[in-house]
């Protein structure tokens, strides 16, 4: 394209600004005629949010991330405001403050409302059906997942409008003193996690403290955990869990199918302008598939770099370690099942849609792990 061209082309915002000014004098002349007045907002409108991560966390880069896409794309019509955990209230309690009003949105994931109604927590733990964190998604968008969470909510007395996005890849079993070869040996052992997994781990004989993610390292490190998650080679390095152990144990059904959430309360949203709803909406979707990108880039270089330069031995979890997980979580939502009704409806949707989405998945993917190997394993060894 040619300067001259380029020239020619409307500036974006300019345009944009041109439409609503034309639409304001479109409505004025609208309401002589009975039809009700749309009213620019003056100035920008601004909202403040808080992450349930700390500053230095990936997933509070990621939080930055999808406010600076907002920000960009309204044109400066709306600017959101991203504080780490603790800038206004702790990591479990942003729920209620965006409920309340305390804040207006936040970025956590739905696992940390666990101990509020145990049905939010399959969004995040356990195996769900043999899905991965992507068809999770696509179950709670095409496959009635959001409205029976926007159900839950509501039963929860929570005015809040949630917004799931970013599938995150599977996360590992955890970071040991040495390495774990069988079930057994998680018997008596002081270990981290959230949410259902929660209940897993129980199963299995540990004893379990569900600590949000800026506690974990300093936890391990003063003995008061033997072993912890929390999620992958990023903020696993971040936090600093191989300066208090080098042993990391790779893959686990516990939580290999979590994604985040972006919450707003839900008057503050309800009096945006619509445009403005919809914008966030497909913010979002963008907002996703981005993460899910720079993830691959940033977990490979950071999970590399721990093996490399930092000592760490990474381990894959035995099958049968696996295969006691599976069975752990046979009996966790039995139990849930029986004791919350809202359980038992959002597992069974789940259900109805993995017997579809994850045989279609298995039966066309190719063995990708077959290509790597022809092309890189003999390196490797």
């Amino acid at each position: 394209m040619s300067k001259k061209d380029s020239k020619s082309l409307p500036d974006a915002k300019l345009t944009r600004r041109k439409f609503l000014t034309a639409a304001a004098a479109t409505a004025t002349g609208a309401t002589a005629l009975g039809f009700p007045t749309i009213v620019k907002a003056a100035g920008p409108i601004n909202l403040r949010f808080q992450s349930t991560w700390p500053s230095k966390d990936i997933f509070h880069e990621y939080a930055e991330d999808f406010a600076s896409k907002v920000n960009e794309t309204s044109g400066g019509d709306l600017k959101i405001e991203v504080l780490p955990a603790g800038s206004v209230v702790k990591a479990f309690e942003l729920l209620d403050a965006v409920n309340k009003g305390t804040l207006d949105g936040g970025h956590g994931v739905i696992a940390y409302w666990y101990g509020k109604n145990s049905a939010v927590a399959l969004w995040g733990s356990g195996p769900a059906f043999g899905m991965d964190a992507n068809m999770v998604l696509a179950w709670h968008y095409y496959g009635g997942g959001k409205e029976l969470l926007d159900e839950i909510y509501k039963g929860m007395n929570m005015d809040v409008v949630s917004m799931l996005y970013g599938p995150m890849p599977t996360q590992p079993l955890g970071w040991f003193k040495k390495p774990v070869t069988k079930a057994s040996q998680l018997k008596g052992v002081k270990y981290r996690t959230v949410g259902l997994a929660v209940e897993i781990f129980k199963e299995l004989g540990a004893a379990v403290n569900p600590l949000p993610g800026g506690e974990i390292v300093p936890a391990l490190d003063r003995g008061l955990l033997d072993a912890a998650e929390f999620n992958n080679a990023s903020s696993d390095r971040l936090l600093g869990f191989p300066d208090v152990t080098k042993v990391c144990m790779l893959q686990s059904f516990h939580q290999s199918s979590e994604q985040f959430e972006i919450l707003f309360n839900k008057k503050k949203y309800d009096g945006l302008p619509a445009e403005l709803k919809s914008l966030i909406k497909n913010t979002v979707a963008a907002a996703s598939a981005d993460m899910s990108w720079k993830a691959i880039d940033r977990y490979s270089k950071d999970y590399l770099e721990m093996s490399s330069k930092q000592g760490v031995k990474f381990y894959k979890t035995p099958d049968s370690i696996l295969k006691a997980e599976l069975a752990a979580w046979d009996k966790v939502i039995a139990a849930k099942s029986a004791e919350n009704p809202a359980f038992k409806k959002v597992l069974d949707s789940m259900r109805a849609f993995a017997g579809r989405a994850a045989r279609w998945q298995n039966d066309t993917n190719v063995d990708y792990k077959m290509a790597y190997n022809h092309f890189f394993a003999k390196g490797r060894g």
